[in-house]
This record gives C-alpha cells, structure tokens and sequence, in this order.
C-alpha cells in the first residue's frame, strides 16, 4: 500500500543510526536523516564514501547491520525492496538501469509491476517529460543518455510513490536535460504527479545542480554525515570547500 498524503513539511522518511559492513569494512557509520516532503534533499560526497550503498539500503536492496527506517512513522527496515515501493518509494539506481530492448512503453510498465494489471500509466508522466511520449514505441537502448535518464526517473514514478531517490541523475548527461531534469525534480517536490508534494533524497557529485535544488543538504565522508543544513546556506558553509578536501 503506497504511503498515505502527508502536509508539506513533515518528514516521511525518518532514518536513525544505520550501520552497514561489507566483509570487514564498516561502510555506513551511525548515519541518521531525514527527507521532508515538499523538499528535496541532498546527500553529496567524494567517490566511495557510501552514498550508493546508503540508497541501497534505504531502498532494501542490500540489508543494514543496526539501525532503523521509517516511513511515515511506519518502520520498514526488514522489509524487502518489493514491499518498499508498495509503501511509496520510488528509486532509480546509478546508471539508469533501463531495458534496452523493451520499448519505452515496456519501460514504463515494468514500474506499475507492483500494482494491479490494468493499472494505467499516469498522464502526469509525458506532461512531466514529453519527450518519452514521442518515442513510446521506441526501444530504450535507442535513447540518448539524457532521455534514457529521464525514462529510468519516469520508471521509478509509474507507481505514484511519495519518495523519490535518485543516485547521482547528471551522471554523463548533456547540459540542457541536466536543467529538464532539475526543473522536474522541483516540481515533483511541489506538486508530484497528482497534486501532492513529495519528499525526493538526491545523492549528487554534481555541486551546482545540487546547491541550485537543495532544500535541505548532507556531507558523506567515510560512512558518515559530517555537515548537514539548509541548501541556502551551503556557500556560507563552506560546503563546495569541504568536498575538495
């Protein structure tokens, strides 16, 4: 069942203290946030500081040693990926990961496979990128990278989530989707698709879109949250500074 409407504001999605450990490497350190809805949140950092493995882990698709996940006051850290999207998550993965030989339709569809079978997409999704209605029947690896990106996000919003993660979206895209996709990502925090604000955790290597869009921000460094605030104040905190270290 997708998480219930929750006001402008509030969090829904509440994380505390998750520790994770690959082998003998502790990669997540006591790392605790929030993401609000009506906001989008941040989460920047060097290569191989955890952030990956932090939305993997949100998303259920690699288990966390300690530590707790909640969304909208339910806890879902035992819970397997599946049933994380039924409960409202929407993720799309580094990389994109779309089917290269489905069509953009087949895409699409494979993010309605947690609902019923005559589920239809939402128009909302080629108002939001009208470029996929354009190629509806065109296979996914004929896309460029950009529209492949905007597809895997438009994937991850069939199912009407109301969390949005997103690893790192700008990653080897042409400068004009970088700002199609930044524009969507505000709105679908406004508004989503049906009205109602969502909450989106973006993680990002990228520090001008991520300032550009910040509500609130975070810093990983080796496991850990080491800097977290409001995305206006990220230039009086040095945050730019701070990642070049």
């Amino acid at each position: 069942m997708a998480a219930e409407a929750t006001g402008a504001g509030t969090p829904l999605l509440q994380v505390q203290g998750l520790n994770q450990y690959y082998g003998g490497s502790h990669i997540l350190r006591g790392v605790a946030l929030e993401a609000r809805v009506g906001e989008i949140t941040v989460i920047l950092g060097r290569n191989g500081v955890g952030k990956t493995t932090l939305l993997k882990s949100l998303m259920g698709v690699v288990g966390v040693k300690t530590g707790s996940v909640a969304l909208a006051g339910a806890d879902i850290t035992r819970l397997p990926a599946y049933e994380r999207v039924r409960a409202g998550i929407g993720y799309v993965p580094q990389g994109r990961e779309i089917f290269g030989r489905l069509t953009v339709d087949e895409n699409l569809r494979m993010g309605l496979a947690s609902r019923p079978g005559r589920t239809p997409l939402p128009p909302s999704l080629f108002e939001l990128f009208p470029v996929l209605q354009q190629m509806i029947g065109r296979r996914g690896g004929d896309l460029s990278g950009g529209q492949q990106q905007q597809l895997a996000i438009a994937r991850a919003l069939a199912a009407g989530p109301r969390l949005l993660m997103l690893d790192e979206p700008t990653e080897g895209i042409q400068p004009s989707i970088i700002k199609d996709i930044g524009r969507a990502l505000q709105k679908l925090a406004r508004e989503g698709l049906d009205g109602q604000p969502m909450a989106v955790l973006l993680v990002e290597q990228y520090y001008d879109f991520a300032e550009e869009l910040a509500d609130q921000y975070l810093v990983m460094e080796r496991g850990e949250i080491v800097m977290r605030g409001r995305g206006a104040d990220m230039q009086a905190d040095g945050v730019k500074a701070r990642l070049a270290i």
